[in-house]
């Protein structure tokens, strides 16, 4: 790993993994005007009614709001990765990657995957593991909320960047928790990490990535010189 700028690092307080299985859906199917996102709303009322039925500890469905500052399109043009465009997503959290297994086979979560793959231009789905966590993301709560699509060439690298710089994220923005899933051997390989995290509203973290040279010259730097590509979508749940 070549560390940029390490005067700027900040130790992250980081919580053991979790025994959590995830499964996640996203698809591409609404329309972005720049940054901004438009996801359609009768599919999202759709995936909401349709997860009364899914035996899980949590189903959340979330809608895209915004394209936060990235870095590393040109790497993905590279290696022939599709950005992520993600406008809707499904999150569900049970308690072991064997259950999140299951839920993908059964019949209530195939009508949700049904119902995105019909609406979608482009769909994303993995079951994935616990691979690090700043904390639990609650979302009983009406928060901002992070899904940040990594890539990189190298799985073990791309970690260790996050927990480097994982720090930042909490010193300069609050960000008050942080459930890194790791997509689990034979799943798709578009992403070596998907970070989950959410803050309480926009002024917490917004002006941060927008006006703190240090997001640029610390954080998106030490991305570039190991080459990872950070994609963070933004969204409201529904």
């Amino acid at each position: 790993m070549r560390l940029v700028n390490d005067h700027r690092a900040v130790e992250a307080r980081l919580l053991p993994p979790s025994d959590d299985g995830f499964l996640f859906l996203a698809g591409e199917a609404g329309a972005w005007r720049g940054p901004l996102a438009s996801p359609p709303m009768d599919l999202l009322l759709r995936l909401r009614a349709l997860t009364a039925g899914v035996d899980a500890h949590e189903v959340t469905v979330f809608r895209a709001v915004l394209r936060a500052p990235g870095e590393g399109n040109e790497l993905l043009a590279v290696r022939g990765i599709r950005p992520a465009r993600y406008d809707v997503a499904v999150l569900i959290r049970v308690g072991s990657v064997e259950a999140a297994r299951a839920v993908r086979e059964s019949a209530s979560y195939r009508r949700i995957f049904d119902a995105v793959v019909a609406a979608a231009h482009h769909t994303y789905e993995t079951v994935a593991s616990s691979a690090a966590r700043l904390g639990d993301v609650d979302h009983a709560q009406d928060h901002c909320f992070l899904f940040n699509y990594f890539y990189a060439d190298d799985r073990e690298t791309l970690l260790k960047v996050w927990r480097y710089t994982a720090g930042w994220f909490q010193a300069k923005t609050g960000l008050p928790n942080s459930a890194l899933m790791q997509p689990l051997g034979g799943e798709p390989g578009e992403y070596g990490l998907v970070n989950h995290a959410s803050w309480p509203s926009w002024g917490a973290f917004l002006p941060s990535l927008i006006l703190r040279p240090t997001f640029r010259s610390f954080v998106l730097a030490n991305f570039r010189a190991n080459g990872v590509a950070a994609q963070p979508i933004i969204y409201r749940r529904m």
